[in-house]
């Protein structure tokens, strides 16, 4: 990706006004870039396959086809676009829905404009995002739990859990490493199964609040 250009953001919910007011803050960056808007999961779907977006930024309560659906469609379809959640409820299993459908980051929607557009360049970037009234509940006992069982690591599996927290894809881990993609997919299953993580940003949360950092 060139980040030299504009990022290129798609927005997603079936609220005239929120949409509205998404459009507004975008404007005030110049580093941020509307692509389009969607008003349900079905139409994000059409427009992520005909606009290609960098980021989308995903409602989740939507009317027929919701926002956990449509992640998952969008993230097997086109892996490389990065999508943000943005919802009014941070339950917690809401939240892993997301995470596990493939949404890089999760934010409540009463998140201000700069926290906003910091969230999207850092998922942008490969680095999660997750609202701190989130954050609390899903990683309050997990450091602790996660901190004990990172001493089983392999010396190869903390080096492939840094490099998640610096953001890399499977690919680039394996180009970085010089191993095979599968290699780094059973590496990495590992790591998530050693550290209780649900997924790849979890699994990343908890690498920085336990200072694996490339």
């Amino acid at each position: 990706m060139d980040q030299t250009k504009p990022i290129r953001v798609l927005i997603v919910d079936d609220h005239d006004m929120l949409r509205e007011g998404l459009t507004t803050f975008l404007s005030a960056y110049p580093d941020l870039k509307l692509v389009g808007e969607a008003s349900s999961g079905s139409e994000s779907i059409r427009q992520c396959q005909e606009l290609n977006p960098d980021i989308v930024l995903m409602d989740l309560i939507m009317p027929e086809m919701g926002g956990v659906a449509a992640i998952e469609a969008i993230h097997q379809a086109l892996p490389m676009i990065r999508i943000i959640a943005l919802s009014s409820f941070g339950e917690e299993d809401l939240v892993r829905a997301a995470m596990q459908a493939g949404a890089t980051s999760y934010l409540l929607k009463n998140v201000s404009a700069n926290r906003l557009a910091d969230a999207i360049r850092s998922t942008f970037s490969g680095l999660p995002t997750v609202s701190p009234e989130i954050a609390s509940k899903l990683f309050t006992e997990a450091p602790a739990r996660s901190a004990q069982n990172a001493e089983s690591l392999t010396q190869r599996e903390v080096e492939v859990l840094e490099l998640i927290a610096g953001g890399l894809t499977n690919d680039e881990i394996s180009l970085k490493l010089n191993l095979s993609k599968n290699t780094v997919k059973n590496h990495v299953s590992s790591i998530l199964g050693k550290l209780g993580a649900g997924n790849r940003t979890e699994a990343a949360s908890l690498a920085h609040r336990l200072n694996f950092k490339s």
